[in-house]
């Protein structure tokens, strides 16, 4: 399409800027629309994405029947299921009479899943059905039923990750992505911020009655260089703050500071203990486990370079032993480990040193074997996560599937 004809449909669906990639997606919701092609529309939270499922619905052929939008991550997960697919009276406690659900709603029209990555995984295997056959069967129902919508999905979860992890179905995955669109974060969009509070400010003096707020120089300088993690949502809040409280309605770098968030002072709990930011955890029993998974291993690999650093004195006590010593009466040899036996000779004490070597590797080795119950624990929560996925439960620990298969066997987790 003409950049005409793109700034046109902006102007209808209140879409404000100019950057490129936004630009490309409106075109490809634009190009997309006539069609029935399932949309995925992926991007950070804030950004704007519910603007392009209603510019496929009414640039397509279902412009004249429904339009419905769910927020899958605000319905219970007990409910959800009667929420997008109906229920027959009696079907459940509560349900006093019969629902007909969005799909049966949207007949003919298009519905739009935002946040589907929030789905559960029973919902998911419903909503595949209707993507492939266009049926489904009400809660509390045995009879199929019919349905003809067009599914636009949207999400800011890394459904990639959410699958290695089995959070979301593959196959369903590829259903809904059968055309992407991203949408830009605002920090990666430049002089659209200026534009967006330019747009914000004027819309609030209007509501508020009041002159308009502006920025100078340096301020505006500061807004364009901010990272923005709330996107578009964040800068209209901090620009209604603005507008009500600041009575000056010149604003500079200095007041505008004040209103936004530091950056990068916050740190999360997993990179505080060395545990990976791209793992996702239910609980903080589970951050647990994995901080003692990764200490027993430190553990280990301590014990090793204890002995390590016993054989070398071993070694370097010998060849400084004189010839007279050999000449007495025999040693004994008094075993550390299965694998690092020190020598002791009668007529030679070991220093103290040794000595206080010596309990520390036993106390390295208590405390190491100490920590496979954790080990068993963590390993048994990792295949429960993952449904017995070995292949899922083996990246998820950082462990290699061998390893996994190993240590199932060893701790009879079969």
């Amino acid at each position: 399409m003409t950049k005409a004809e793109i700034q046109q449909v902006k102007l209808r669906f209140g879409i404000i800027g100019n950057n490129e990639t936004l630009m490309r997606a409106i075109d490809v919701a634009i190009q997309v629309a006539p069609t029935d092609l399932s949309v995925l529309i992926t991007g950070e939270s804030g950004v704007g994405k519910e603007s392009f499922p209603q510019i496929i619905h009414q640039y397509s052929r279902r412009k004249h029947g429904q339009y419905i939008a769910v927020n899958c991550g605000a319905i219970p997960e007990g409910t959800i299921d009667s929420e997008l697919f109906g229920h027959e009276k009696g079907a459940f406690t509560g349900a006093i009479g019969e629902r007909k659900g969005y799909f049966g709603e949207a007949d003919g029209g298009t519905i739009f899943l935002d946040e589907v990555g929030e789905l559960p995984l029973p919902t998911q295997a419903r909503l595949l059905r209707v993507l492939e056959s266009g049926e489904f069967i009400k809660v509390g129902s045995s009879k199929v039923q019919k349905t003809n919508v067009r599914i636009v999905a949207a999400t800011n979860v890394n459904l990639t990750q959410a699958i290695s992890e089995g959070r979301f179905r593959e196959d369903l995955y590829y259903r809904l992505n059968t055309v992407p669109i991203q949408i830009p974060p605002l920090r990666e969009r430049g002089e659209d911020a200026f534009l967006l509070f330019r747009k914000f400010a004027s819309d609030f003096a209007e509501k508020y009655r009041m002159p308009a707020i502006q920025l100078t120089e340096d301020a505006k300088q500061l807004l364009i260089s901010y990272s923005w993690p709330g996107n578009v949502r964040q800068l209209k809040n901090i620009t209604e703050q603005v507008s009500i409280i600041e009575t000056n309605r010149e604003i500079n770098a200095s007041i505008l500071k004040g209103y936004l968030p530091e950056q990068n002072t916050i740190q999360r709990l997993p990179a505080l203990f060395g545990v990976k930011e791209n793992k996702s955890f239910e609980s903080e029993r589970e951050i647990l486990y994995q901080v003692l998974f990764d200490m027993r291993q430190d553990v280990t690999e301590l014990k090793k370079l204890v002995h390590e650093i016993m054989t070398e004195r071993g070694n370097t006590a010998a060849s400084a032993v004189p010839a007279a010593y050999y000449a007495q009466p025999p040693a004994v040899v008094t075993p550390v480990s299965p694998s690092v036996p020190t020598i002791i000779h009668p007529s030679i004490k070991p220093s103290h040193n040794i000595d206080e070597d010596i309990q520390d590797t036993e106390e390295y080795v208590e405390e190491s074997l100490s920590l496979d119950e954790v080990e068993k624990e963590m390993i048994r929560k990792a295949l429960e996560k993952h449904h017995g996925k070995r292949k899922s439960a083996a990246k998820d620990l950082n462990i290699s599937e061998r390893t996994l298969y190993r240590k199932i066997k060893e701790y009879g987790l079969d």
